[in-house]
């Protein structure tokens, strides 16, 4: 049997056989749980003849490797990508059916890992993919969070967070490495001694967690290339459990946790707090600590203590600066534990790490506070003080007397560690994540420091992998494409290109329209098992998805709905196309104007909807608990895909290109990666609309807008501002969003 592929009868035996073994049932007494299990298990035992054959190969490997660091893996559902990925869907699918299992309920018994919240985590879930599937050898490293962001409920017309504990029924997909575990060590005191005529630094008083290993296998498309998702769970080094205060009666002493139990506990912990804020930065040491600790480990399992090598054979990529804490801890592994000097070791550093940007927001480059991190990891606090004297030294012969654009350049000012400036000044390379994201880099967020080392900065365009984006989750458009041009395009999507004849071929385009109609049934069967909602299916699927955020403008969208409902209930001669707007969005739980946002899009869609006129042409709907799943329903159906971003600060986005993939029309500014998107279909095939960058920010530059000035001069905005406050929208609490007007 080839190792690519398990045959039908195969799958059934080993589903049937797990079951039995694993759960001492029949096929016909078993829960849907217990299906997928058996299913995903089967699934999985095809991976790991791939991974152990690449395990065995990598043993004699001497290559460059790549080390993805991110606090964010947004992976999603793996059963069905993992069958598509081995070329294995249609045996499963043929086996599940002659069992008389359904895929799709069990595919929904899979949780969604907890590991990621936006387009950071999604970008970096789809690199692994694309890694694989080039064969290039890699890792991806994250922290493995028990309760991932939170589970999102809309009560009483307002978000509302529940914890996500998507590891109730254990995690099929992934396997404990315990010989991998490495000790990670916070607070305590820092000594200098002198051993072997050099001074050396010892950490003492120090408190202890282990960082134990569970990896996830990524398997390529239609090859042998099984790449690893690492994902660091913290534990404590001791028994936690106090036998004798627990003899004694004494239970909730016994039972006392210390720092281990937090750390890999929640994505994004709040932080508008001093225990919040310790509690990230605790985080973001630990699994970049394990993870360079575990990489130079494997780097002298291959090379010995040849050093010079290192930035030839590994390469350390910082998805935006959460893991930038990498840096002066591969300082101090070199320098503490190889004994490297420190000009040597910072030339191994500064070649080895690589550094991806994804904001221009002054407010979201991300700082900490000097104190905190000198108490919490006291010898990176000294190498980050070296590393900026010695920066601040070559700042001052390039700008002599400019101390306040020294500051500004500063690894550590005005009592804060500035990791933006550390992830530029001490990697080899800055990238942005579209062209203008990458122009804009250069000359506005990191304009000095371009002036100093330009030939740090450069841009890739974000990407996403069609794999699951569109042979996954819309497989009759994939079916549609292949009978059109063939499959090539399978693991070349450059082809898709082939496609553009078809635009004025009338068969295609009807059988397109058909899918589209299919899809939209697909989403109101996930809507309906989430919500016990559905949409009117001839509307035109209006959809604008990603994190909720006032620069992504998800209220220019529900404002724009706002006054399209005054319209028609204005003007009895008013018709419009029918169109259902759905939004799909998590507000973080500290951000209350994002929350307030959500409440007025939902309190909206509540007067749109008791209006019978109104609801005949408009409508609508808030996808509970946004999450790759939901995006592989409402992406496929989507006809118009809103991209609204102010210019200017949106990096790239990745949602813009799933939606465009699968047919729906873009209607955004000229922000990230919309800007290529244009210049790739053309104007005819796209809708921009609003202010250029440029433009953009020398209003900002000039101190912005006078709103009064549109509220007084357009009186449909001014109704629309004057009914979020007047009772219109709220009637129960009519001057909630007095914020927001």
């Amino acid at each position: 049997m080839p190792l690519t592929s398990f045959d039908k009868e195969s799958i059934k035996q080993s589903i049937v056989g797990k079951i039995q073994r694993y759960n001492g049932r029949t096929l016909a007494d078993a829960t849907d749980q217990q299906i997928y299990q058996a299913v995903a298990s089967t699934i999985r035992d095809q991976i790991m003849q791939k991974w152990v054959a690449a395990r065995e190969r990598d043993k004699t490997y001497m290559g460059k490797r790549l080390y993805y660091l991110s606090v964010e893996f947004l992976m999603g559902r793996s059963l069905h990508c993992n069958a598509l990925n081995l070329c294995s869907m249609e045996n499963v699918r043929e086996a599940l059916l002659e069992l008389g299992i359904n895929w799709r309920h069990i595919i929904r018994e899979e949780p969604e890992p907890g590991l990621g919240n936006g387009g950071l985590g999604r970008l970096a879930a789809c690199f692994l993919d694309s890694l694989s599937s080039l064969e290039m050898p890699a890792m991806g490293c994250t922290i493995r969070y028990e309760y991932g962001l939170f589970r999102q409920r809309l009560v009483d017309g307002q978000q509302v967070e529940i914890s996500d504990n998507w590891l109730e029924n254990g995690n099929t997909w992934e396997v404990a490495a315990p010989e991998d575990t490495v000790e990670v060590r916070f607070d305590g005191h820092v000594d200098m001694v002198q051993e072997n005529g050099r001074t050396n630094f010892r950490l003492r008083d120090y408190h202890s967690v282990m960082a134990v290993p569970y990896d996830m296998p990524i398997a390529g498309y239609d090859c042998d290339t099984v790449n690893t998702l690492r994902m660091w769970r913290a534990r404590s080094p001791r028994d936690n459990m106090d036998f004798g205060a627990f003899s004694a009666g004494n239970y909730e002493k016994a039972l006392e946790q210390d720092m281990a139990a937090v750390i890999s506990k929640v994505l994004y912990p709040e932080d508008n707090h001093y225990e919040g804020k310790r509690l990230r930065l605790t985080q973001h040491y630990f699994f970049t600590s394990a993870t360079l600790q575990y990489a130079v480990k494997d780097f002298k399992r291959r090379f010995g203590t040849r050093f010079n090598l290192l930035p030839e054979k590994m390469v350390v990529q910082i998805n935006d600066t959460h893991p930038g804490l990498a840096i002066p801890e591969l300082m101090r592994i070199l320098m503490d534990e190889e004994g490297l000097g420190w000009d040597e070791a910072q030339a191994i550093v500064s070649r080895t790490i690589a550094y991806t940007n994804h904001t221009v927001l002054s407010e979201a480059l991300e700082k900490w506070p000097e104190q905190m991190v000198k108490q919490l990891l006291p010898r990176i606090y000294m190498i980050l003080e070296e590393m900026n004297r010695r920066l601040c030294a070559r700042l001052w012969n390039a700008f002599p007397g400019d101390w306040d654009k020294i500051a500004k350049m500063a690894i550590l000012a005005y009592d804060q560690v500035h990791m933006a400036n550390l992830c530029v000044a001490m990697t080899f390379s800055t990238n942005g994540v579209s062209r203008l994201h990458g122009e804009i880099l250069k000359n506005d967020t990191f304009r000095d420091y371009y002036s100093l080392m330009p030939e740090k900065f450069s841009y890739i365009t974000n990407g996403i992998t069609h794999r699951r984006w569109l042979m996954a989750c819309n497989t009759h458009l994939r079916d549609l494409i292949t009978e059109a041009i063939g499959d090539k395009w399978y693991k070349e999507p450059e082809r898709l290109e082939e496609l553009t004849p078809f635009a004025e071929d009338k068969a295609f385009c009807e059988k397109f329209a058909e899918i589209k109609r299919f899809n939209k049934q697909q989403f109101n069967r996930m809507l309906a098992m989430r919500q016990d909602m559905t949409a009117e299916e001839d509307f035109l699927f209006d959809s604008q998805c990603k994190r909720l955020h006032e620069y992504k403008r998800q209220l220019l969208n529900a404002l724009h709905i706002h006054v399209l409902y005054n319209r028609i209930m204005d003007d009895p001669n008013y018709t419009m196309v029918p169109r259902v707007f759905i939004f799909g969005a998590k507000a973080s739980p500290g951000y209350y104007k994002a929350k307030l946002i959500i409440r007025y899009i939902l309190a909206l869609s509540k007067l749109i909807d008791r209006s019978p006129r109104a609801r005949r042409m408009l409508r609508i709907i808030f996808v509970e608990n946004y999450d790759v799943s939901a995006a592989e329903a409402i992406i496929p159906a989507t006809d118009l895909s809103e991209q609204l971003s102010t210019a200017g600060k949106e990096a790239s986005g990745t949602g813009n290109m799933k939606f465009m993939m699968n047919g729906a029309l873009t209607i955004g500014t000229m922000d990230g990666a919309n800007v290529e998107i244009h210049e790739q279909v053309g104007a005819d095939n796209i809708y921009i609309f609003g202010m250029r960058a440029d433009t953009a920010a020398a209003l900002e530059h000039e101190g912005g807008y006078n709103p009064m000035q549109i509220f007084e001069n357009n009186a449909e905005i001014r109704r629309a501002l004057t009914q979020m406050i007047d009772g219109t929208v709220l009637p129960d609490s009519p001057t909630a969003a007095g914020a927001l007007s």
